[in-house]
C-alpha cells in the first residue's frame, strides 16, 4: 500500500487495532501525524503529554484493548515517561508515537530544537518495546511490531519515535505480518500434578490477579465447580462480578481472610504478582499448596514459593482444572460468604461518613459503568475495595502508585464508552497536579463525573505523620475554591458536606450527559472512624 504521508498510514494502522480516538499534544514534530488522525478519527488534544498518555491508557482499559497517544519530542516525550511508567507496571497496551528531530540531525547533539541526547534510550528504559523510523518504507514494519507487542503478554506501552521529514515523506509499506509468538503451555506433568491436588482439595481458596481480566468466564466457572473463595488483587476485580456470594475481593491482608488463607488446604493464583502494598510487603502467608498460574515465565515463584506453576494464558488452562475439580466442603463455601460479608461490614463501619458516597455511588451507577480512581484516601481505602466492580473493563486506576493519574485516565475511558457515564474519584492533591486537564474536559464534554475529596493536601501522607511523627511536612497545601473554578472551565459543578447530600447530588450528575464536578467538603463531612494510612513500614523507635 502506499500513503501521501506518515500521517495516512498511521491512520490505517489505528484504524486495523479498532481506535477511533487519539490523545496527545499537538507540535512541529508531529505535526502531519496529528493532522491526518484529525481528518480521520477524533484527535483529543490534551494539555500534557502525561495526560495523553494516561488517557490513552484508560482509553484502551475500558475497552479492552488498546489506546494511542501522540506526543512531541525531547521534553515532549520526557513529559510521557510517568505514564508510560505506569502502563509498563501495569501490563497495559497503549501506542506511544512521538515524533523525533530531522533524521540527518539525529544524535548529532548540535542543539536542534527538541532534540534530546539517546531518546530511543529513554522510551526502551519505560516501554516494553521502543524503535526508530529509519526510512519511508519501513514505518508500517515498525507500527505493526510495536501494536503487536503492546498487546502481546505481558504487555505493556511500545513507543516509536519517528524523524519528522520521514513523516512528511509519501509511505510504501509491504504489509508484512508480524509474528505473535507462540502461546505459552504448561508442562503435561505439572499440570496433571496440579488437578490431582485440586481434585483432593476440600478448602480451596483462588486469587485472581490482572491476568484474570480476560478469562472471566473460564474463572467463574472453576469458581461455581470448587465452591472456593475467591480473592483478588486491586487488578483483578471484576473478573467474576463482585456480588457473586464466593467473591471475598481485595482483603487478602485482612485478619479474617488471613484466617482463612491459614486453613485453606490449596491456593490457585492467577495472574497476579503479590505486589507489596497487596500482601502487607510480603510478610502475607500463603498456603504451601500453591498453584501458580501465570502467561509471564518471570512471574512464577518469583514472590512465593509454588507447588506447581502452570506457564499459560489463564483462559487457555483453567479449563483443564476446572475438569478435575471436586467441590469444597459445604461448611467452607459458608464460611467464605460469611467472611465476604464479615469484612465488607467492618470496612463499610471504618469509613464512617464517606459510607454515604460509596452507598449512593454503588446505587447510582450502571452495572459495568467505568469508576476511575486516582491515588487517594477515599480511592484506596473504599474505593478499591468496597465500591463494587461487575467488569474488569470497568476497573481503571495507576496500579504502579502514581498521584494525578486518575483524571487522564478517566477522560480515555468516558471517551471510549460514550454512552454511559464514568465516574473519576479524586483528592485535590492528585487533581493539583494536571489542573489544566479540567480544560480538556470542558472541550470535549465527555460524560464524567469528577468527584473531588477536598482536604487540603495530601491526606494519605499527613496521616501517616500525624501517626508516626511529630510534626507535619509537605503535606498541607493551597487549595481553591472549586465552585469559582469550575465556573471558569464551564463546568457544572455541586458541594456534598453532609452524607444525606450523596445520594441527590450524585444521582444528578450521573444522569447528566455531560460532565459535572462534585466537590466533597471532607472538613464538613466529617472524618472516618478510622484515619487511613498505606500499608507501609515507618521504622520507629
Amino acid at each position: 500500500m502506499q500513503y501521501d504521508n506518515g500521517g495516512e498510514l498511521l491512520v490505517a494502522h489505528l484504524e486495523s487495532l479498532g481506535i477511533d480516538t487519539v490523545f496527545g499534544i499537538v507540535s512541529v514534530h508531529n505535526l502531519p501525524l496529528v493532522e491526518a488522525v484529525d481528518r480521520h478519527l477524533r484527535f483529543v488534544p490534551v494539555r500534557h503529554e502525561a495526560t495523553a498518555v494516561n488517557a490513552a491508557d484508560g482509553y484502551g482499559r475500558a475497552r479492552g484493548s488498546i489506546g494511542c497517544a501522540l506526543t512531541s519530542t525531547g521534553t515532549g516525550a520526557g513529559n510521557a515517561a510517568g505514564s508510560l511508567i505506569e502502563a509498563l507496571s501495569a501490563g497495559t497496551a497503549v501506542l506511544h508515537v512521538t515524533g523525533q528531530v530531522e533524521s540527518q540531525y539525529l544524535g548529532s547533539g548540535r542543539g536542534f530544537i527538541h532534540e534530546t541526547k539517546d531518546q530511543l534510550g529513554m522510551l526502551g528504559a519505560v516501554s516494553t518495546y521502543a524503535a526508530t523510523v529509519t526510512s519511508a518504507n519501513d514505518a508500517g514494519r515498525v507500527l505493526r511490531e510495536a501494536g503487536a507487542a503492546a498487546l502481546a503478554t505481558p504487555g505493556g506501552p511500545a513507543s516509536v519515535e519517528w524523524p519528522i521529514d520521514l513523516q512528511y515523506a509519501a509511505q510504501e509499506d509491504a504489509g508484512d505480518a508480524v509474528s505473535s509468538g507462540e502461546a505459552p503451555a504448561p508442562h503435561a506433568a505439572e499440570l496433571a500434578a496440579a488437578q490431582a491436588l485440586l481434585a483432593e482439595s476440600r478448602r480451596p481458596l483462588i486469587w485472581a490477579g490482572g491476568g484474570a481480566r480476560h478469562a472471566g468466564r473460564e474463572l467463574a466457572a472453576l469458581l461455581e465447580a470448587t465452591g472456593a473463595g475467591l480473592l483478588s488483587s486491586n487488578s483483578g476485580r471484576g473478573s467474576v462480578p463482585e456480588d457473586h456470594p464466593l467473591v471475598i475481593g481485595n482483603f487478602a491482608t485482612n485478619p479474617a481472610v488471613r484466617a482463612l488463607l491459614a486453613d485453606a488446604d490449596v491456593l490457585v493464583t492467577i495472574g497476579t504478582h503479590f505486589r507489596s502494598n497487596e500482601t502487607a510487603d510480603y510478610n502475607l502467608k500463603l498456603p504451601g499448596a500453591h498453584i501458580q498460574i501465570d502467561a509471564d515465565a518471570a512471574a512464577l515463584g518469583r514472590v512465593y514459593p509454588a507447588r506447581h506453576v502452570l506457564h499459560a494464558e489463564a483462559a487457555a488452562v483453567l479449563p483443564a482444572l476446572t475438569g478435575a475439580a471436586v467441590r469444597a466442603d459445604a461448611d467452607w463455601s459458608a464460611r467464605v460468604t460469611a467472611v465476604r460479608d464479615e469484612v465488607r461490614a467492618a470496612l463499610h463501619d471504618d469509613i464512617g461518613p464517606q459510607a454515604a458516597l460509596c452507598d449512593a455511588l454503588a446505587a447510582a451507577l450502571p452495572r459495568g459503568a467505568v469508576v476511575a480512581r486516582d491515588v487517594t484516601i477515599p480511592s484506596s481505602s473504599w474505593g478499591n475495595r468496597l465500591l463494587p466492580i461487575h467488569d474488569p473493563r470497568a476497573n481503571v486506576f495507576p496500579r504502579g502508585g502514581g498521584i494525578g493519574q486518575g483524571l487522564g485516565m478517566g477522560i480515555g475511558a468516558a471517551l471510549a464508552r460514550p454512552d454511559e457515564p464514568t465516574v473519576v474519584i479524586v483528592g485535590d492533591g492528585g487533581l493539583a497536579v494536571h489542573f489544566g486537564e479540567l480544560l480538556t474536559v470542558a472541550q470535549e464534554r465527555p460524560r464524567l463525573t469528577l468527584i473531588v475529596f477536598n482536604d487540603g493536601g495530601y491526606g494519605v501522607l499527613r496521616n501517616m505523620q500525624d501517626k508516626y511523627g511529630e510534626r507535619r511536612s509537605g503535606v498541607d497545601l493551597f487549595t481553591p475554591d472549586f465552585g469559582p473554578l469550575a465556573a471558569a472551565c464551564a463546568l457544572p459543578y455541586a458541594r456534598i458536606a453532609a452524607p444525606e447530600e450523596a445520594a441527590p447530588v450524585l444521582q444528578a450528575a450521573l444522569a447528566s450527559d455531560g460532565p459535572t464536578l462534585v466537590e466533597v467538603d471532607l472538613t464538613a463531612l466529617g472524618p472516618m472512624k478510622n484515619p487511613f494510612t498505606p500499608p507501609v513500614k515507618i521504622p520507629t523507635a
